[in-house]
């Protein structure tokens, strides 16, 4: 049994980390939803054509963003072993991997645009989601980048860079879409060059993410550069087989639970795109709002990572259990007040995004569906978090498999397509796969915290 004040004290401890971590998360996903509403006034063909081209984008790019949260629990481990030698060389090994990570993921984002007429996707919509992709591509370097050096950064209780950079970010985000998007013909004369850009639809989205990605990127490396360490060693810069593949070991299995989640999620986006323009705008309304609650709940997860494992590291199993605990208190707390919000305003919040008045009406109960997962959504969110802190990343691939694979596709298929619910009914098998997930990764924590967890040093060397 835990003590409560040990808890409250951990608890505050937690969630002085998780509050800038998830505003960085929740900054992050703004400049989605900021671009999807930017975009929604172009059209439903350009609105649909982003929303897929960002969803088979980041479900292949999902891929590297895993591989580079192996860094996480080695970096946070190292540091509460008290080695930051090793921690900084765990982080020069992921930008080796990010590099050849984004060399091999840029050949299927390349091709992928030739097959989506052939698969059925409306023409129109087809051209605007394959120019969307083009230009995301030269952001894929960074956006890997981003994810080692936030990793590093956040193991050494550091967050306020990851804040100030999404909120440069931000600012650039919503100029750079509408300019980008719509052209810059109605600009007034002061504004020179910036007249002559052409209206670019979807594309221009890509093109200003891909910009401000490079901000991020920017701000996170000048701030791993004050980071102080022992530089006695040295060498820590080269490229060390080794420690590459204990990163590669450890980030595969996350890689490929966040396949498995992104990869459910771009099927139902395909399943969603074949019912018209329409229903994938709506659907890409209520995946950008559902998306933007998550990264707190995501935040609280990312905390709970970098507590558990210095309390792995330092081999103190109870401050193990209590962090992860806390995470899960924190999260879905949270993410109960985001699933009223839904539930009771979701009119409102379509609103927000979009003037067509079809697709405020086809994203309302799509927006209530979401309220109902948002609890499972937030204990699979902080679970996969801990779990990966305690250097265990099969079991949540697994569950992940498991629950959107096995119990939420079955379930989408037939609410959506076989009963005829449509794109509500899609939304529907959600429910089912998130609450599997959720439940189980609750489940493995609890047993796994229940005795002492080995670090990821000490089991690589046995």
């Amino acid at each position: 049994m835990i003590s409560p004040a040990p808890f409250r004290a951990e608890l505050r401890a937690l969630v002085r980390l998780a509050l800038p971590l998830s505003i960085a998360a929740s900054g992050q996903a703004l400049m989605g939803v900021v671009a999807t509403a930017v975009v929604g006034r172009a059209g439903a063909v350009a609105m649909a054509g982003a929303g897929l081209g960002n969803s088979i984008f980041f479900a292949v790019s999902v891929l590297g963003m895993g591989l580079m949260h192996g860094v996480d629990p080695l970096v946070s481990q190292a540091l509460g072993a008290g080695d930051p030698t090793r921690a900084r060389r765990f982080l020069w090994q992921g930008i080796w991997l990010a590099g050849a990570t984004s060399l091999v993921l840029a050949v299927p984002l390349a091709l992928a645009p030739l097959a989506l007429v052939h698969l059925g996707i409306p023409p129109e919509v087809a051209a605007q989601a394959g120019r969307y992709m083009h230009l995301r591509l030269p952001g894929l370097p960074l956006f890997l980048l981003y994810f080692v050096a936030r990793a590093y950064l956040q193991s050494h209780g550091i967050a306020r860079p990851m804040v100030v950079a999404v909120l440069l970010a931000n600012a650039l985000n919503l100029p750079a879409v509408a300019i980008l998007v719509f052209g810059g013909g109605a600009l007034p004369a002061w504004t020179g060059p910036l007249r002559l850009v052409p209206p670019m639809g979807a594309g221009g989205a890509a093109l200003a993410t891909t910009l401000c990605m490079l901000v991020q990127s920017a701000v996170l490396v000048a701030a791993i550069s004050r980071v102080p360490f022992p530089r006695g060693a040295g060498g820590h810069r080269r490229f060390a087989r080794a420690e590459v593949w204990a990163a590669f070991r450890v980030g595969a299995p996350i890689a490929l639970h966040m396949g498995t989640e992104v990869g459910f999620f771009a099927l139902v986006a395909f399943l969603a795109g074949r019912l018209g323009a329409g229903a994938m705008a709506a659907h890409q309304l209520a995946l950008s709002l559902a998306s933007l609650t998550f990264t707190f709940a995501v935040g609280f997860g990312e905390a709970g990572s970098v507590r558990v494992g210095w309390a792995v590291g330092a081999r103190d199993r109870g401050a193990a259990r209590r962090a992860g605990l806390a995470a899960f208190a924190g999260g879905v707390g949270f993410m109960s007040v985001s699933a009223l919000t839904f539930l009771l305003f979701p009119a409102a919040l379509a609103r927000l995004m979009t003037d067509d008045a079809r697709v405020i009406a086809t994203a309302v109960p799509l927006l209530r569906v979401a309220a109902l997962f948002q609890l499972s959504d937030g204990l699979q969110g902080v679970g996969a978090g801990v779990l990966r802190g305690a250097g265990e990343t099969r079991f949540t691939f697994l569950a992940n498999v498991v629950g959107h694979w096995l119990v939420g596709l079955p379930a989408t298929l037939l609410l959506g397509l076989a009963l005829g619910h449509g794109v509500t009914g899609l939304w529907g098998g959600f429910c089912f796969g998130l609450t599997t997930v959720g439940v189980a990764l609750l489940a493995r924590f609890l047993r796994v915290s229940s005795r002492e967890i080995v670090p990821l040093a000490d089991r690589a060397a046995a």
